[in-house]
């Protein structure tokens, strides 16, 4: 692989303009793909075979006219109104402007039908807010413009009029927002890279090839709309991950293509040697990355795989351009990449040594420290409850939080997780009774009975919000009454997805543990140092599940960062946040530890191979952390509260796992277990492959002595 990777960043170098031309094609195709394909994003996050689906099939056999009710495939809306200040919406003027509102909705394109207020009595008590039901004959992705423009027309008219409107549903508007936190993660990150490298050209390639390769990613993943539904956290995720991991791998390359111009190599033979040893280490951390990615397709979940499966063809990209474009892009810098400085007393390599100097002197402090720090942060995840954004989780200024919000108000908390509950139809009466005599419910409407007689829908508002853990409860103890032949609507299924995604938590973490020891026995060959990673990698994502449960589950520090909702953590995000932690830890791993066996192996004693290694690996390793805390806390200033979490639990993660345990924990325990460290038994040494993670093969099969420095070699 070395040896391939070697080639591919000499060709790519040499031959420069063919390969800069070929990536802008390609990036030019898929954003003019993404122009003419691309549908509007699906809100709707739905797992075949989960309960509150069957009773949603169950429904369109028995009942067609009340599926309409359930989450269904036309699109839908709630035009959610309240009255001036101080006036009803029973008034003459208030019901004028209600009246006409409906009338220019009834006359837009596509409209199947739409629900009068005053007929329907869906008014409050007090008549100071109400709400209108809209459908429409088509699915929402395939509404025209001129039916949007209808709804907004109508919108308009009651605003006009003094009303106050908002939307919630599947045609919401989506709002749009400055991507202000993305692009101080961004500046940060430029920073970093500026500091670390010490030149802009240098800082500024690893940016350029990120853009690059997440602009064709992400323009993938518009184009597969047209081919099917994906969640809008689709793109936000593979945009945060492929940014992140292509700046890193791009900084790796870089800084070791510096460092063989300073070997006195020329520059096509720097990029090359770049490509095969840094460049084997990042194909590495990128195949983990996506394979903890793709193996999310084993939870059978269908929108997580999508989701996988979309960031880990981004980062795919960003390997893939890593190892092409990058080398091309220092072909067009020439001497503008200067060469690394080789002191060994600037001001980083004092603070390592110092740094590693104080913890392999006291190693037994600094792993309880370690340790028993992440594990009180991690007391919190006791208390996980996970669960789906609802409308009330969006940005406090979109029309979606403000219809909530109104409907909150005015009708209470339950009413905007209404259950739509199929009984047996000679029970319906007794089910009824049952039902309202449970502490939670606020109403119950009468039931509707279908033509055979053997189903009946009625509707059950509770009294807590939809993501309280008494409306949970209700839907457990509804599901469990007798009569009762299923319980559907947005709240049960949210419920239902949340609690399959829950059930997948444990498989896929022992999954992905399983793969992290053989990948890195493969790579140190070595039992201990596997485990010790293993249990540190575990210990990170505990502390993670931690912050997250104590800032957005339990309200801390919600000033400092800017969170204006807390509930259930986000259901699907502690599976994504084992598959990206465990990606990025091997990378980090790999690229402190493997220098430390190879300096044992070439003699040094254990400690003095754990001093060498860590000072080689740790600047780089803190400045790839710091690049990827920047970009994912920068998605914190997004408005979402899903976006927020996301950002938050990955960039927190990186904090625990590159900063606590790979800066302490590892090069504690690994001074600690000494020579024993690097055991293999020589039965299992003599029958596993030697992957050469570091290029050392290719080491030794190029030629010693460098060529003298220069672009001479350099055609055209």
């Amino acid at each position: 692989m070395a040896t391939l990777l070697y080639r591919l960043g000499r060709f790519s170098f040499r031959r420069r303009r063919a390969v800069a031309l070929a990536w802008l094609t390609l990036l030019v195709a898929a954003i003019a793909g993404m122009a003419a394909l691309q549908r509007p994003y699906s809100s709707t996050l739905t797992i075949p075979g989960i309960p509150a689906m069957q009773t949603t099939d169950l429904l369109a056999q028995r009942f067609p006219q009340a599926a309409g009710q359930t989450p269904a495939s036309t699109a839908s809306a709630r035009l959610v109104f309240a009255a001036p200040d101080g006036q009803t919406l029973t008034s003459a003027g208030s019901r004028t402007a209600v009246r006409k509102m409906i009338a220019a909705l009834s006359a837009a394109p596509q409209i199947a039908s739409v629900t009068d207020p005053y007929r329907s009595q869906t008014l409050n008590p007090d008549a100071t807010v109400g709400y209108t039901q809209a459908a429409w004959t088509v699915a929402a992705p395939d509404l025209s413009q001129a039916a949007r423009d209808g709804v907004d027309s109508a919108v308009r008219t009651a605003r006009d009029a003094g009303l106050t409107v908002e939307i919630s549903g599947s045609i919401a508007p989506q709002e749009e927002h400055v991507p202000l936190g993305e692009i101080i993660g961004l500046l940060v990150a430029a920073i970093v890279l500026l500091m670390t490298l010490g030149s802009l050209i240098a800082a500024g390639l690893p940016l350029l090839t990120a853009f690059a390769g997440v602009g064709t990613g992400v323009a993938g993943i518009g184009i597969a709309t047209h081919f099917g539904d994906l969640s809008a956290t689709t793109s936000t995720l593979a945009t945060m991950l492929g940014l992140a991991v292509a700046i890193d791998y791009a900084l790796f390359i870089v800084s070791r293509y510096r460092s063989e111009l300073a070997a006195g190599h020329d520059r096509p033979e720097a990029a090359g040697r770049a490509a095969g040893t840094a460049g084997n280490a990042v194909v590495f951390a990128g195949l983990t990355v996506i394979i903890a990615l793709a193996g999310l397709t084993v939870v059978d979940i269908p929108f997580l795989t999508e989701m996988g499966l979309a960031a880990a063809g981004t980062v795919a990209v960003a390997v893939v351009i890593a190892l092409t474009l990058l080398p091309a892009m220092l072909g067009f810098a020439g001497h503008r990449i200067r060469p690394g400085k080789t002191r060994t007393h600037t001001a980083g390599t004092t603070l390592s040594s110092r740094w590693i100097g104080a913890i392999v002197r006291r190693p037994v402090i600094a792993v309880l420290a370690g340790a028993i720090g992440l594990g009180v942060i991690a007391i919190p995840a006791f208390d996980l409850r996970l669960g789906l954004p609802t409308e009330g989780g969006a940005s406090p200024d979109s029309t979606q939080r403000k219809a909530y919000d109104l409907l909150a108000d005015g009708f209470g908390p339950g009413f905007n997780g209404p259950l739509t509950v199929v009984v047996d139809g000679p029970a319906a009466k007794p089910a009824v009774r049952l039902i309202q005599a449970i502490d939670d419910v606020a109403v119950v409407t009468p039931p509707v009975v279908n033509h055979a007689g053997d189903t009946a829908v009625l509707t059950v508002i509770p009294r807590s919000a939809p993501d309280a853990p008494a409306t949970e409860t209700l839907v457990h103890t509804v599901r469990d009454l007798d009569g009762i032949l299923g319980v559907t609507g947005t709240t049960a299924l949210n419920l239902d997805v949340s609690e399959k995604l829950a059930d997948a938590l444990l498989p896929y973490l022992i999954l992905i543990v399983g793969l992290a020891f053989v990948l890195l026995v493969l790579v140190f060959r070595s039992l201990l140092v596997p485990l010790k990673a293993t249990l540190g990698f575990l210990l990170s994502v505990a502390a993670t599940f931690g912050a997250l449960v104590a800032v957005f589950q339990w309200g801390w520090l919600t000033d400092l960062f800017a969170v204006d909702q807390t509930g259930p953590i986000i259901s699907f995000l502690p599976i994504l946040l084992i598959g990206i932690v465990f990606g990025l830890a091997m990378d980090y791993q790999v690229f402190l530890v493997t220098r430390m066996r190879e300096d044992f192996v070439h003699g040094a004693a254990p400690t003095d191979a754990v001093i060498s290694g860590f000072t080689h690996g740790a600047r780089i390793v803190t400045a790839a952390a710091l690049i990827m805390m920047s970009v994912f806390f920068g998605f914190m200033l997004a408005p979402e509260a899903i976006t927020k979490s996301i950002g938050f639990g990955l960039g927190i993660a990186i904090v625990f796992d590159a900063i606590v345990v790979r800066m302490i924990l590892v090069p504690a325990v690994m001074t600690l277990l000494g020579r024993s460290a690097w055991w293999l038994p020589r039965r299992l040494d003599r029958v596993l492959p030697d992957v050469d993670i570091e290029g050392e093969k290719l080491k030794r099969h190029l030629a010693p002595e460098p060529a003298p420095a220069g672009d001479h070699l350099i055609p055209g």
